[in-house]
């Protein structure tokens, strides 16, 4: 059978696929700081992550059609639906995020920065106290130091799902979704409209914001 037509659509900008990658950087350096308690780079990389998600929620409300959460996020029905098709061979036709996808970037982002607020506030014995530490009661900061723990397990978990998920797209629908994300370029059919794109340069405000936010949080007092 004759493969049907595509042509080459632009759908991921600069912001969001530097986003990504320096976001999985992070992560990773994270678990490496942790492991060998450099918590004087944990708490560098943990200021540079807040930052990133909380210009990523900024970017997903005023960014392009692909980045934004009123266009991505499906209902958790579609998304279900969706699932149903995960190994059959098929093309991809989505510009962006599928509905099943869209919800594992929201809750992605959720874990993010609920680690990362937690970071802020923790009361560890090893490492650093938070900035926050002398304002709150002992059984909240040591609540918050479980909290910590816990939910970065959680994102191993998660992003280990991720993983496996890309993966079953490439060998199971035969869907690269990877090199899109490095190129910006996906193979879609004449029959899906392009997506409207944002300039890089409109990403600078709301990337400037964010990280004053991030390292006055994680700086205060």
């Amino acid at each position: 059978m004759t493969a049907p037509p595509t042509r080459s659509v632009r759908v991921w900008d600069l912001p969001v696929r530097l986003g990504h990658w320096l976001t999985a950087a992070l992560v990773l350096v994270l678990w490496i700081t942790e492991r060998w308690n450099w918590m004087g780079w944990h708490v560098a990389a943990g200021t540079i992550l807040l930052g990133l998600v909380l210009f990523r929620l900024a970017w997903g409300v005023m960014g392009s059609d692909t980045a934004r959460f009123a266009r991505f996020l499906a209902s958790p029905r579609a998304a279900l639906h969706h699932l149903r098709h995960l190994f059959v061979r098929e093309p991809d036709r989505e510009a962006g995020h599928n509905p099943a996808g869209g919800w594992m970037v929201l809750v992605l982002l959720g874990l993010l920065l609920a680690e990362c607020t937690s970071g802020v506030l923790v009361n560890n014995d090893v490492a650093d106290q938070g900035p926050f530490t002398d304002i709150m009661p002992a059984w909240l900061a040591n609540l918050l130091t479980d909290l910590h723990t816990m939910l970065f397990q959680v994102i191993v978990a998660a992003v280990a799902l991720h993983v496996a998920v890309i993966a079953i797209y490439a060998l199971a629908k035969g869907q690269n979704l990877v090199r899109p994300m490095v190129t910006g370029h996906k193979s879609l059919p004449p029959t899906v409209p392009a997506p409207r794109l944002a300039p890089w340069w409109r990403a600078l405000p709301p990337a400037i914001l964010a990280a004053a936010l991030a390292a006055g949080f994680a700086w205060f007092g």
